[in-house]
């Protein structure tokens, strides 16, 4: 009959290399790979213009001001967190509200009419949902081209651009579906404003 003592070591032997297969020869195997086939995304997916960086393509950037395109509600948070210098960082987290809470019906309410202010020009316009209602993440980059076009009248006129000009940015920053199929088309927000603003080409 095995012993306690008998079986510690090769025990022992067993998780180390294990040990050293998960935890680093698989991780350097896959990051090596990533590397090779994907550095972009591997890398943060970071929009990296002439040594400066904008930010990730795949996480949401608030914008307020007429000239951009504005992205999904963002419920920001600048009481939680600082830094290692005590600087006050920002978060987005997702709604918690039920969408058939009286709150929720107050706060949809309230971003649509701010959003029926800010672009007079679409009053008999719907508005798309995807305006009003936050994301799972609340750090969604994209929006639907529905939501892109309900903006372009507004941009055009803050920047005095023409609205076709605005759409060719739009269609440049656009994806589709994945293999024709799956999903839906969206548009990269923060890609529309670093073109609008002439940093991204």
């Amino acid at each position: 009959m095995k012993t306690l003592k008998s079986v510690l070591p090769r025990a022992a032997v067993i998780f180390l290399i294990f040990a050293i297969l998960t935890g680093i020869v698989y991780t350097g195997v896959v990051t090596g790979i990533a590397q090779l086939i994907f550095p972009n995304q591997a890398n943060g997916s970071i929009i990296e213009i002439d040594g400066k960086k904008y930010g990730c393509e795949l996480l949401g950037q608030q914008y307020t001001d007429e000239g951009h395109m504005w992205g999904r509600i963002m419920n920001i948070d600048v009481s939680t967190y600082k830094d290692e210098n005590g600087k006050m960082l920002m978060y987005a987290v997702p709604s918690n509200l039920s969408p058939a809470s009286e709150e929720y019906e107050t706060l949809v309410a309230e971003r649509v009419e701010k959003l029926r202010a800010a672009n007079p020009d679409m009053d008999d316009t719907a508005i798309p949902v995807d305006l009003v209602t936050c994301s799972g993440s609340g750090l969604d980059p994209h929006i639907s081209p529905a939501a892109a076009e309900y903006q372009v009248a507004r941009i055009a006129k803050a920047r005095d651009i023409s609205e076709q000009d605005v759409r060719d940015i739009i269609e440049k920053c656009t994806t589709g579906k994945f293999l024709g199929v799956f999903g839906e088309e969206a548009v990269n927000v923060l890609k529309v404003n670093l073109m609008l603003d002439g940093i991204l080409q």
